[in-house]
């Protein structure tokens, strides 16, 4: 008959073998795989142009000019986390506040405004929920195809380009339902920008 510490033994050699093999190899493994048949996505998706890195394809980033497509509704956070020199960091996520409190009501009527101020000749269209709403992450960088339509005629007009033209660089970086069934079509907004601004090509 086994020993107690017999069966401690075991036990231990198994808690290693796990550790070693499920906290060391597995992530190496799987980290060497993606490095070499996906190192693009497996390095965060950053868009990089001649050197200079222009964000990730996966993260929000805030546009305000009217020349740029805007996103949705980003929370920003400057006062709760900081560098070690003190400087304060960029964080974004959900609002977390309930779609029924009147502070969410709010918040809500500021975007409609802001968005019926900006877009003028479309004031008596409804305004794609996409645009007024923020997503669970806080960091959505995409948008549907009917948010970006909608802010066309302002974006064509800061810029002095036609319509259409703008419409193309959207075409271009829309994506479409995953194998043709799943979700929905989405638009990169970072990727527009950036082509907008010629920097993308």
């Amino acid at each position: 008959m086994k020993t107690l510490k017999e069966y401690t033994v075991k036990a231990l050699v198994v808690c290693v073998a796990l550790t070693i093999l499920c906290g060391v190899v597995y992530p190496l493994a799987v980290t060497g795989i993606c490095q070499l048949a996906f190192p693009k996505q497996a390095n965060g998706s950053i868009i990089e142009i001649d050197g200079k890195k222009y964000g990730s394809t996966l993260l929000a980033q805030e546009f305000t000019g009217d020349e740029y497509l805007w996103g949705r509704v980003m929370v920003l956070n400057t006062g709760t986390f900081f560098d070690d020199d003190g400087s304060p960091l960029l964080y974004a996520g959900p609002s977390n506040k309930s779609p029924a409190s009147t502070e969410y009501g709010r918040m809500i009527a500021e975007r409609v405004e802001k968005i019926r101020a900006a877009h003028p000749e479309r004031a008596d269209e409804p305004i794609p929920v996409d645009l007024v709403t923020g997503s669970g992450s806080g960091l959505d960088p995409h948008i549907s195809p009917a948010a970006a339509e909608y802010q066309v005629e302002r974006v064509a007009r800061s810029r002095g380009v036609t319509a259409d033209e703008v419409r193309a660089v959207i075409a271009e970086y829309t994506d479409g339902r995953l194998l043709g069934v799943f979700g929905e079509p989405t638009v990169n907004v970072l990727e527009v920008n950036l082509a907008l601004d010629g920097i993308l090509k």
